[in-house]
């Protein structure tokens, strides 16, 4: 049963990316998947849980494997690295999730819209945390700027169809650790 939900949750994604969540109806996500559009509340109670399940399942994955690079790093140096490389394997793997974050977080119920934003903000500090211990004195603020100026950095890559995949990896990669080097120059 979880394999089939995955599977709903990636057409559904890549459907709300192309045409917005509202531009999307049940029927339109089970021909994705090739079953009535009905069927698909066996599995979710309505297209807002659908949604709502899409941006917090993602949130909650990107928060655990930040956090599980960043402490199974020896130094605070490859722990950036090794945020850097995940969250660029995450963009790259998932462009649509990250268009349908950033066009249709406002249409997610409240309580969801909470934990998503929640998730988000423990992931955020992770970044804070790791970006303040490779580079010693920077501050709090300055560290969370840099965190979420990498993150529209990576998170382009929707928009960005110039690259194949490895050289836009190494791309993002050295753009983003560069980056993260000004912070100790000011």
């Amino acid at each position: 049963m979880t394999a089939r939900r995955d599977e709903i949750l990636a057409a559904a994604a890549e459907l709300f990316a192309r045409h917005g969540f509202h531009g999307v109806g049940i029927d339109d996500i089970g021909a994705a998947v090739g079953i009535s559009g009905p069927a698909l509340y066996r599995h979710f109670s309505s297209k807002d849980a659908l949604l709502g399940e899409m941006l917090t399942s993602i949130s909650k994955d990107l928060l655990e494997g930040g956090s599980a690079r960043a402490a199974a790093a020896e130094t605070p140096a490859e722990a950036l690295r090794e945020l850097v490389a995940f969250q660029t394997d995450f963009a790259l793997t998932h462009p649509a999730l990250i268009t349908v974050h950033e066009r249709d977080l406002g249409n997610l119920r409240d309580a969801d819209r909470h934990e998503v934003r929640t998730l988000q903000r423990r992931y955020v500090e992770v970044w804070v945390q790791t970006i303040q211990a490779a580079y010693a004195g920077v501050s709090e603020e300055r560290a969370r700027a840099c965190a979420h100026a990498v993150f529209g950095l990576i998170n382009s890559t929707p928009h960005n169809r110039y690259l194949d995949k490895p050289e836009l990896t190494r791309l993002l990669h050295d753009l983003a650790l560069g980056a993260l080097d000004a912070v100790a120059v000011a």
